[in-house]
């Protein structure tokens, strides 16, 4: 990541607070920077914490995290919202027209931030496959949000 990264000069570094995320911020060179963000945070997955697709379809088929969501724990719409919010805040801030930001965050967050960028549902972030380590480019072209690179690594 920190190879991937050498000679950007971005204007504004964000991390999660959770260690994982502050941690990769850091290894990348960016730790001094950063400015914790609880928008950040990943998804809360409530009672499903720690359980895999396969674990709670045992009990639950057909689940879907997407639609169904999880007991006690966060909706993928108020993920969207997390998002919304800081996306909100990041354009609306003069000082970023045109500078690059650095993100660094987790899985289902990350993926929601990407369907929100390009004003999609929070849903779509389904469509969104995102590995560990791995980076992307949320970008403009003209007047349109796009995403010019995902899931490089």
């Amino acid at each position: 990541m920190g190879e991937r990264l050498a000679g950007l000069r971005p204007a504004r570094v964000l991390t999660s607070p959770l260690r994982r995320a502050f941690d990769t911020c850091a290894l990348a060179g960016f730790g001094a920077e950063a400015q914790v963000s609880e928008l950040l945070l990943e998804m809360d997955y409530g009672a499903y914490e720690g359980l895999t697709t396969i674990e709670i379809r045992e009990s639950r088929p057909g689940w879907d995290l997407f639609v169904d969501g999880c007991p006690s724990g966060e909706t993928i719409e108020g993920v969207g919202d997390r998002a919304d919010t800081l996306l909100d805040g990041l354009r609306s801030d003069a000082t970023l027209a045109g500078a690059d930001v650095l993100v660094f965050a987790h899985g289902h967050l990350l993926r929601v931030l990407a369907a929100r960028w390009l004003r999609l549902p929070p849903a779509e972030a389904r469509r969104f496959q995102l590995g560990s380590g791995a980076s992307a480019v949320l970008a403009w072209e003209h007047e349109w949000t796009t995403v010019s690179s995902w899931n490089c690594s």
